[in-house]
């Protein structure tokens, strides 16, 4: 099994970023190949050769190896000559012309899933507020590694549905991934993750159901937030809307699925299959 293509994604987009804020001239970095448990560079970004392309860095070798053992930042002054790590990836580091490096794991419930690196191609200190900026953009690809982790095992359970309290597991979810969404800022992912929703809402639940209602997202977000038992306030603030407005987009929801409280909307959408 190779690293994770999507994964891949969100470190080529946190390399952009974290190039875009600290103006290092160069920036790279990997995920973890799960059957070898080695970083695979995929990603390269301000790089002058292919010389760090595919490089498969192994725990506790070169400075990335000693990022992945320890699960910390690490960084170095002067990349060919410093006595805090080994040298097995000099060759590579030499001929892309780097030297500061710094280097900081992507960790996922304390596993280290990836590295992301910055570089200068001087010897001279990064400083803290380069490192910062590197912890920061780490962190945005571990928050996106968890959400589509999350969202590959709904779909799981939504394949597999069990009857009883393991089906409210799966609505539970499936609210909270629907709250979620629309703050996620990443196009790709929320698209991703509303998709999930439209997987988990289509899974046969126990029970008869019955098409045709058609409500607009939002509608359907007011709905979801209703059904985990939320207060039209709740709701506002979930999906930061006005307690007003999402009383509105219940009265349509219900109008739509023929509903005349609460109750009855949510049983209404379950049936329509647009709820788990």
């Amino acid at each position: 099994m190779t690293a994770d293509v999507n994964g891949a994604v969100e470190m080529r987009g946190a390399l952009i970023r974290l190039r875009r804020t600290t103006g290092l001239p160069v920036a790279f970095g990997g995920l973890v190949e799960p059957d070898r448990g080695q970083v695979r560079i995929s990603e390269l970004n301000g790089a002058r050769t292919m010389a760090l392309r595919s490089l498969a860095v192994t725990s506790g070798n070169g400075l990335g190896g000693k990022t992945v053992a320890l699960a910390r930042p690490c960084a170095v002054t002067d990349y060919s000559a410093s006595r805090q790590i080994s040298h097995e990836y000099d060759a590579a580091v030499a001929a892309e012309g780097l030297r500061s490096v710094l280097a900081v794991p992507v960790v996922v419930r304390r596993r280290v899933r990836g590295v992301l690196y910055g570089a200068l191609r001087t010897a001279q200190p990064l400083g803290d507020r380069t490192l910062n900026a590197a912890v920061e953009a780490a962190r945005d690809v571990e928050q996106s590694l968890v959400v589509r982790d999350e969202a590959q095992g709904l779909l799981v359970a939504a394949r597999e549905p069990e009857a009883g309290a393991a089906w409210e597991q799966v609505r539970e979810a499936h609210g909270a991934l629907r709250a979620l969404a629309p703050r996620v800022a990443d196009p790709e992912l929320r698209a991703e993750l509303l998709a999930v929703c439209d997987t988990l809402a289509a899974a046969p639940a126990p029970g008869p159901a019955a098409g045709g209602v058609r409500l607009t997202p939002r509608e359907l977000d007011v709905v979801v937030c209703v059904a985990g038992g939320a207060t039209n306030a709740v709701a506002a603030e979930r999906l930061g809307l006005r307690a007003e407005t999402v009383k509105a987009y219940l009265r349509s929801a219900m109008r739509k699925l023929g509903a005349h409280t609460r109750l009855e909307a949510v049983v209404a959408a379950r049936r329509a299959g647009l709820l788990p």
